[in-house]
């Protein structure tokens, strides 16, 4: 077996397509009805047919998961981020944690939770 993707609810896919190409340099892969496939094997569902296809309601900023991105230059990201997304949610700003590693916590349009942080030196 082997794992494929990772799949995200959004409510417009073309804020989202441009928000995840402008941020993390992902670009499209496959686009179908609804449907999109980043480099990287992110998916963009629209909510639409996620709700019609669950039968339930969509639980946004549900903190149950995140994306994680590693950035070496996190100061310039976060420079990016507050430029090109002023509104942005924020979980907690730049923190460093105590083996060294310099995180940012954030939601994306949606709410779905997004975490970049520095290279982890095993």
């Amino acid at each position: 077996m082997k794992f494929k993707n990772v799949l995200i609810v959004v409510k417009d896919i073309e804020k989202s397509k441009r928000f995840y190409r402008e941020l993390f340099g992902l670009e499209t892969v496959l686009d179908q009805d609804g449907n999109v496939i980043l480099t990287e094997g992110l998916v963009l569902q629209d909510e639409k047919i996620w709700k019609k296809s669950l039968g339930k309601e969509i639980v946004s900023r549900n903190n149950c998961s995140e994306l994680y991105f590693e950035e070496t230059d996190l100061e310039g990201f976060v420079q990016k981020l507050e430029n090109r997304y002023p509104q942005t949610e924020y979980v907690n700003r730049l923190t460093t944690h105590s083996w060294g590693q310099t995180v940012i916590r954030f939601y994306d349009p949606d709410g779905n939770l997004i975490e970049v942080g520095t290279p982890v030196r095993s």
